[in-house]
């Protein structure tokens, strides 16, 4: 089956995979399953619903939900009928969501639960939209998506052949989804992606994951971010199985429960299952601690493909015995791949991942690259640790004289919706799109992210800052669970530094330091003599012009929910700035 446009993937699955499990999500504490040929007879029965009720081919259906398998036959249905596909984030304001629907005159929306529905009903009051609004939790009082799909198997004769003449209808270059970025300033742009830009870069990705139909993959990026709609789209394509998790929350335990072969991740998921794994070696003592961190040690010395001394792998052998095999236990035993983007991933980790026999598949790209502009190729010579891998077929790159990484090919989205000018000032007269990142080549072929070309700041004298290294390097400390790297035209570089309160209060436990609360406990001389002393050996692995020369420690949580960070964990700077002006004004009066 040759696939063009993504609701192809339907008839990929009834002639390669017949009879597999195709979705499975928790619910009420038992896995619950649909094989392909119930998922396909789903998305048609939305399908023909859809177009029962008067939907056509170019109106806007929004959906806000976690992942589960209801999305995919709502994505599916909607793209048969040539409908545009607008997935939300559920962690936005009422006000974001009103923008949103009055910006993308969407005419239905699907969410999942009470809070969503009643979030979006809110924000839809005085428009097409609160009047169809569906729900796929049984809320009272609100329509519930099952009526549309009963509605089609009802109606499926009536519209069986005018289906088919939409679905012939649809190019591949045909806009196929409305996604707004996350953003960490100002407005979401709104990415006009094509079926081309979702389908070619889906599958890049399935070539290079070569996940197999007996494979189970654990679903965790929310549907709505490009990465994690890529993932699962790629998924499909190769027939593997897919899982959806309750919540991020229940990751570990999902992973083991279905024994799951890999999984999809931003950068900030991966550092908290390296958190939770320092988290217990540090519970261990005598020997056992000895070994457990000497093993760590070893895997962020790791070099892929032959490049280790033969001394190195001997003892390599032996960590894995007695440590790194206990952690693939801990993610259900089979785990082998993790699909990684959305931000730049700490080399370190990267490393001790592959060295504990997890490969980590970093990918770059943005919303508007549909998202994979690079991929690392795990095969030997297609690879280097470090980078985000090489391009993928039918694309191009070049670097700047600025050093901005620019990128052309059937990647690159439509355009802005509703916004030419946008459109027009991010290509340039050779058609290249400007991505706003920071990179280099290295051997000519691996590309190498740095920072985001407006998050570079200089300092007073003259010296240029890249806050994402060195917060990479900060934030591989046990002790600290976010950073950000503060100084524009100061003399010196500081830190705003959330501590990891669940080593921080064990520690103090340890020591027998009493406190109230946590906003008490980071002003203590020997909470802060101690980040002193952290920052003082991270400092060691940064240039001199990059140390932290002062910092202040906060109790808040930085979370989605509390605006600091993006959806897709990013840091919010512009927010950052704002919400600590007090603080950050202290640090330079000193």
């Amino acid at each position: 089956m040759n696939v063009t446009r993504t609701f192809d993937l339907l008839e990929r699955y009834r002639e390669n995979f017949p009879g597999k499990t195709a979705l499975s999500v928790k619910k009420d504490g038992n896995w619950v399953s649909w094989t392909t040929e119930e998922t396909i007879e789903m998305c048609y029965d939305v399908a023909f619903g859809l177009l029962e009720m008067g939907l056509k081919k170019d109106d806007k259906i929004i959906t806000v939900t976690n992942n589960r398998p209801e999305w995919n036959f709502a994505d599916h249905g909607m793209s048969m009928c040539g409908i545009i596909h607008v997935p939300l984030y559920t962690s936005l304001s009422e006000a974001e969501y009103a923008y949103i629907i009055k910006h993308s005159e969407a005419r239905m929306a699907f969410v999942s639960d009470k809070k969503l529905y009643k979030n979006l009903r809110n924000a839809a009051a005085g428009t097409e939209l609160s009047d169809h609004i569906y729900t796929f939790d049984h809320i009272d009082g609100a329509p519930h998506w099952n009526v549309i799909a009963e509605t089609g198997r009802k109606h499926r004769s009536r519209w069986s052949e005018a289906l088919e003449k939409v679905k012939s209808s649809i190019a591949e270059k045909d806009f196929a989804s409305l996604l707004y970025t996350s953003g960490t300033t100002g407005t979401p742009k709104a990415v006009m992606l094509s079926h081309e830009n979702l389908v070619k870069n889906f599958i890049a990705a399935a070539g290079i994951f070569r996940l197999m139909p007996d494979d189970k993959y654990l679903s965790i990026l929310p549907l709505s971010h490009v990465g994690g709609r890529m993932g699962n789209y790629q998924t499909q394509y190769s027939g593997c199985g897919i899982y959806y998790a309750e919540s991020m929350g229940a990751f570990a335990r999902a992973m083991k429960e279905i024994g799951a072969n890999g999984f999809d991740a931003v950068p900030r998921v991966l550092e908290k299952v390296y958190d939770n794994i320092i988290s217990k070696g540090n519970q261990l003592t005598g020997i056992k601690k000895r070994i457990f961190f000497w093993a760590v040690s070893l895997g962020f010395r790791y070099n892929a493909y032959g490049k280790n001394s033969w001394w190195y792998r001997k003892r390599l052998a032996f960590a894995d015995k007695m440590i790194f095999s206990k952690w693939r236990d801990a993610l259900g035993g089979n785990v082998r791949l993790v699909g990684c983007g959305g931000a730049s991933l700490q080399p370190a980790l990267e490393k001790l991942f592959w060295a504990a026999g997890v490969k980590i598949i970093n990918m770059y790209g943005l919303t508007e690259t549909s998202p994979i502009i690079t991929i690392s190729n795990t095969e030997y010579g297609k690879f280097k640790l470090g980078t985000v891998g090489t391009l993928i077929d039918g694309v191009e790159l070049k670097i700047a004289d600025d050093g901005e990484i620019l990128c052309r090919g059937h990647n690159v989205m439509l355009g802005y919706y509703k916004d030419e000018q946008m459109t027009r000032e991010v290509f340039d007269s050779e058609g290249w799109f400007h991505t706003g990142d920071i990179g280099h080549l290295e051997e000519g072929k691996f590309l190498a992210v740095t920072d985001r070309k407006k998050e570079i700041f200089k300092l007073s004298n003259g010296k240029f800052i890249a806050p994402q290294i060195i917060e990479g390097v900060f934030k591989q400390s046990a002790l600290i669970d976010q950073v950000m790297v503060i100084g524009e035209h100061q003399k010196f570089a500081s830190a705003l530094i959330v501590p990891d309160f669940e080593q921080l209060e064990k520690m103090a436990g340890e020591q027998h330091i009493s406190f109230q609360n946590r906003e008490a406990l980071i002003c203590m001389p020997e909470v802060l003599k101690l980040f002193q002393k952290e920052i003082e050996q991270r400092n060691k692995l940064v240039s001199d012009h990059e140390k932290l020369i002062r910092f202040r420690l906060v109790s808040d949580n930085w979370s989605p929910e509390s605006g600091v960070l993006s959806p897709t964990l990013k840091l919010r700077r512009k927010v950052v700035m704002e919400k600590y002006q007090e603080p950050i004004k202290s640090i330079y009066k000193q």
